[in-house]
């Protein structure tokens, strides 16, 4: 690893893409950004476009992804289910791939994708959506077993609700009917989901490799109880 480390971020451009290339220059990496949106220091659509030599890069956070595509599966339209599948989960496949040769070489690195708890609970009309992150677990789980002796790690964080740009850009009536449904009673904040990881980037979590880890607010737990209501 080099002195600083060099991080790649991909959906860099804003909410928990900015969240965590912030998170990782405060720690003091040198992070390279990269969205298809303007303001990152390289520009591409990590499905289909040519990535930039990537061999140098420590620590890998696939990040960039596809959250509005909104149809239940019985209307979804065969390009809806291809533009998530491609960019959620071939594109993190190729940001990885771009990455994980110098990683070999150097037998040190970190994988981090983004992935979200509708990969474990699926989510009701995002059902590519859904399927996208629930692929990138078995590429997460995968990518752990193959580089293990290697020193390389490959986790995942699973979001659930972020207060991201959109999601406060919702009708005031939206928004609070949402954040009454979570158990803890508000939105993630992006800088918690930077957190996490930082966590699994530094060298605290050399033996944490193939994980799923919920950053939710307990979403992704049961809800339904016996007793009494939620205190």
């Amino acid at each position: 690893m080099t002195e600083r480390g060099r991080a790649l971020v991909t959906g860099a451009a804003r909410g928990i893409g900015a969240a965590i290339a912030k998170r990782l220059v405060d720690d003091g990496m040198d992070v390279l950004t990269l969205d298809l949106a303007p303001g990152c220091d390289v520009t591409i659509d990590v499905a289909n476009d040519e990535f930039p030599a990537l061999d140098d890069v420590d620590v890998c956070v696939a990040n960039a992804g596809i959250t509005t595509t909104i149809a239940p599966a019985h209307s979804m339209s065969t390009q809806q289910w291809q533009r998530d599948i491609d960019v959620n989960l071939t594109g993190a496949f190729r940001t990885v791939q771009a990455c994980i040769s110098g990683m070999r070489t150097r037998q040190f690195g970190r994988i981090v994708v983004i992935s979200s708890v509708a990969a474990l609970g699926g989510l009701p009309g995002q059902v590519a959506y859904a399927a996208s992150k629930a692929g990138l677990l078995g590429m997460v789980r995968t990518l752990a077993s193959e580089n293990a002796a290697l020193g390389i790690t490959a986790n995942a964080v699973l979001p659930g609700l972020v207060a991201t740009e959109q999601v406060l850009a919702m009708p005031d009536e939206v928004r609070d009917r949402v954040l009454q449904a979570l158990p803890s009673g508000r939105a993630v904040a992006p800088e918690e989901v930077a957190a996490a990881v930082a966590f699994l980037a530094g060298p605290e979590a050399a033996q944490i490799s193939g994980q799923a880890i919920a950053v939710d607010g307990a979403l992704s737990l049961p809800q339904l109880s016996l007793g009494s209501g939620r205190r």
